[in-house]
């Protein structure tokens, strides 16, 4: 009996602990003007992830907004050889009445896109020159700007902000941008 009633309380601390995981999930912007966040984005820093591994520098983001609402997603870096990388997907907002928390995909098959992944703003700066992006589990988060750099000051504030939203600013890894210095990314990313 014992041992039933210890593997039981085990199993409800797991299951506590793990409702705890989904109830913590980051905050995100209220309001999201979609036609101001369309433009260009430099990632200055992000959580390194698997489909980003042959990014070596030079990492943006160009959002479109298309007729239909929905937004056009250009995700661009340069190789160690200096080439460029790009990748097309689709965003779009799942619930109008929560502007930061978008969808994206990547993976598009008989017109369908597939495979969509959480895309929420985090923090966003009052005049667009700078956001965070993120998912509820935490794994993924991009810190962008409309410049190649952010001032010292602004990218602590920012990591602060994350800390405070769950987010250890240890994850994170800055994105060397020097490229940008010597070469523009043609229209559209």
């Amino acid at each position: 009996m014992k041992l039933a009633l210890g593997i039981l309380s085990i199993i409800t601390l797991a299951a506590v602990s793990f409702v705890n995981v989904h109830l913590d999930e980051p905050a995100t912007v209220r309001d999201v003007d979609l036609e101001r966040y369309m433009g260009l984005w430099y990632a200055v820093a992000h959580i390194p992830t698997t489909f980003e591994a042959g990014c070596a520098q030079g990492t943006t983001a160009y959002y479109a907004l298309l007729p239909n609402g929905q937004v056009e997603v250009t995700n661009s870096c340069y190789d160690d050889q200096g080439e460029v990388s790009r990748i097309v997907g689709r965003a779009w907002l799942p619930d109008a009445s929560q502007s930061g928390r978008l969808k994206v995909s990547f993976v598009r098959l008989l017109g369908i896109w597939l495979f969509s992944a959480d895309y929420w703003v985090l923090d966003l700066a009052a005049d667009y020159t700078y956001a965070v992006v993120g998912s509820p589990s935490g794994k993924f988060g991009w810190i962008l700007s409309r410049s190649p750099s952010l001032p010292a000051d602004t990218l602590e504030a920012i990591y602060r902000r994350l800390e405070a939203n769950g987010y250890s600013r240890d994850q994170f890894v800055a994105i060397d941008q020097s490229i940008h210095a010597s070469r523009r990314l043609p229209a559209g990313g």
